[in-house]
């Protein structure tokens, strides 16, 4: 593991154990905002010095002491924290996986514990059977049963699911709800919204007209315990995917439903590695078109910016909620119980507005200190889908594709592209059938020819031969120099030695980002989400190497890589580096996930002009001849 999760993971572990031994809520949010910015860095941790680190936004002086402590030790081989060390002998370890059932807070499992002497699962499963759990106050049958249920759902309900998963299921439910009679209008929220490459659970708000299929209620009137559960959750409830519904109310339920695997292919992988049905977590909430906005504002996050619109909102003697923004007369009883008319509320453009704030993109909502610089600086424009006019990484029949040249071509075409680039895979990847150098070369001349056989057919679209030339575990590249001259494009791509150590790592991916013939390096650190960590270089070294020799780095757009992810993309575009959105194309459907390498891009704050794919034909090719 990289030393910044490390870090991370450490400093998390810390705020859990505060919020179980009751100390100041504040000491722990701390440490949580402080892992959130260890985890985002470019570079390692460890080369940062204490003045560095407090140059961070969210860290302090005493968490970066203990970040500098934990350095240091790992170093020596024995990372550690005195303070978290001292913590685990206060806490029972059992309690800290009780923490991870849904529907459980920091705060109920220390009562747990304090009162009833549970520490570990084994001993809660007994509390609920002998129903002593009923002793705890505010603990009643309903909260019993779902605790029960979470602890059902075991480790499936904690897993996070890739992007590529949850969208298409997000979407599929979505669009059975905007088929319900009186539905106006369904959005996707949460993090998923904000394009996360990984995500918990599935936030989906509907507005309803009022008087078509009954009226959205909020408030009092939402939690009325004699309301019946909106026509629209009854449907959400009973649809074909939902596997068990875990709470049901007036106007929000939550469900598990089943995952179609099939809607997200991964090369060599697939329902076969999943006996158990896979199900996620879908939460549905109802609202009227006045507190829309709002809603989608407050559940698609993230929560750090969540908290800083907030205070700007009492700071403008206003207050702020998913109902809506509201003036602030300090009244106790929240402002949509007394019909107070909101300021701003059905839509998110017109709350930014009236906080004296640019629209911010959702995939620009995930870090609190932004909000500071899109104020005085503006948003940028972020890259969007339309933006790409060109593939420059693609497979075909010829290695390890699943279509002929004639075909990328035709799935090009038909997504509006004026380049494709043919890089099928270099010799030394034999399980992908990889060219030899006499297959490449026969290969470069059928690109030529079809090139001549589309121009006479008056096809405006362009074919280049390239290669994907893998980048062997010492940096020298798998072709000679003489072949890759021919070659109008290189992608340099590490496929093996991926648990290099990261001084190694660096030096090789160095070297291929510095060879003049090298125009891209595709998914530079190998990884798979949820499967393979890859390689851990030192991104900031690698981000300067590629401003300096004009050479792109790869997001590659496979919901199942996303590499470069979010956290290097904003690197990389701060430092003024050239970026490509590739979609590694071996089938047809592989087009589709330009999507997920769009969003992570935005993440990245990635704006057209530093993408390759977005520019015209002319300046592509000029810039692809300036390394020949």
């Amino acid at each position: 593991m990289p030393l910044n999760e490390a870090v991370a993971e450490r400093l998390n572990e810390m705020c859990r154990l505060l919020e179980l031994l009751g100390e100041n809520q504040f000491k722990a949010i701390a440490h949580s905002r402080a892992a959130r910015v260890i985890e985002s860095l470019p570079g390692p941790v460890e080369q940062l010095d204490k003045p560095a680190l407090l140059a961070l936004d969210g860290i302090g002086d005493k968490i970066a002491d203990k970040i500098i402590e934990f350095c240091a030790s790992a170093a020596g081989g024995t990372p550690r924290i005195a303070e978290h060390e001292k913590m685990l002998k206060q806490v029972p370890a059992g309690l800290l996986p009780i923490l991870d059932i849904p529907g459980l807070g920091p705060k109920t499992v220390r009562a747990m514990w304090q009162t009833l002497g549970i520490t570990d699962i084994a001993a809660l499963k007994k509390a609920i059977d002998d129903k002593s759990l009923l002793t705890l106050p505010r603990m009643g049958e309903k909260a019993v049963e779902k605790i029960k249920a979470g602890l059902s759902l075991g480790e499936e309900a904690t897993r996070r699911i890739a992007l590529g998963l949850a969208l298409p299921m997000a979407e599929r439910i979505a669009a059975e709800l905007r088929a319900i009679d009186g539905v106006e209008r369904v959005e996707i929220a949460g993090s998923l919204r904000r394009g996360r490459e990984t995500v918990a659970d599935i936030d989906l708000l509907v507005e309803t007209a009022e008087g078509r299929g009954g009226k959205a209620r909020t408030g009092k009137q939402a939690s009325a315990k004699t309301d019946q559960p909106h026509p629209v959750i009854e449907k959400f409830c009973s649809l074909p995917d939902v596997r068990q519904v875990i709470s049901k109310g007036p106007t929000r339920a939550s469900v598990r439903a089943v995952i179609n695997l099939h809607s997200g292919r991964w090369k060599g992988g697939g329902p076969d590695e999943h006996p158990v049905e896979p199900t996620m977590q879908v939460d549905v909430r109802v609202l009227p078109k006045k507190s829309f906005g709002a809603a989608l504002l407050y559940f698609t996050g993230s929560k750090d910016q969540n908290i800083v619109l907030r205070q700007r909102a009492l700071d403008r003697n206003l207050t702020l909620n998913e109902y809506g923004l509201f003036p602030d007369d300090k009244e106790p009883t929240p402002p949509q119980d007394r019909d107070v008319r909101p300021v701003a509320g059905s839509t998110e453009e017109g709350i930014y507005k009236a906080l004296g704030l640019p629209f911010i993109p959702p995939e620009a909502r995930e870090h609190a200190a932004d909000i500071a610089h899109f104020e005085t600086s503006g948003v940028p424009r972020l890259v969007e889908l339309a933006d790409i006019k060109a593939d420059l990484h693609a497979h075909t029949t010829d290695s390890d594709g699943r279509m002929s040249m004639r075909e990328l071509v035709a799935q090009a075409k038909s997504r509006g592209f004026h380049t494709i680039a043919v890089t099928d895979h270099s010799k030394s990847s034999a399980i992908a059938n990889g060219l030899s150098p006499e297959r490449l070369r026969a290969q470069i001349k059928a690109v030529r020819a079809l090139n001549k056989q589309l121009q006479s057919e008056g096809a405006d679209i362009r074919v280049l031969a390239g290669s994907e030339v893998d980048i062997l575990a010492d940096g020298t590249l798998d072709y000679d120099d003489d072949l890759l001259q021919e070659l109008d494009i290189v992608v340099a791509s590490p496929h093996a030695a991926l648990s290099q150590e990261p001084a190694l790592a660096t030096r090789r991916l160095l070297r291929a980002i510095e060879h003049p013939l090298v125009h891209i390096i595709g998914h530079p650190t190998g990884r798979l989400i949820n499967r393979r960590a890859g390689l851990a270089p030192a991104m900031d070294e690698l981000i300067a190497a590629a401003k300096q020799n004009n050479t792109a780095l790869e997001i590659n757009a496979h919901w199942m890589r996303l590499d470069l992810r979010d956290l290097h993309v904003r690197a990389a575009t701060g430092a003024g580096a050239l970026l490509a959105i590739d979609c590694d194309d071996h089938d047809p459907s592989d087009f589709d996930n330009l999507r997920y390498g769009v969003a992570t891009a935005r993440r990245g704050m990635l704006t057209p002009e530093l993408c390759v794919n977005t520019w015209s034909r002319e300046k592509l090719l000029a810039w692809l001849k300036s390394k020949r």
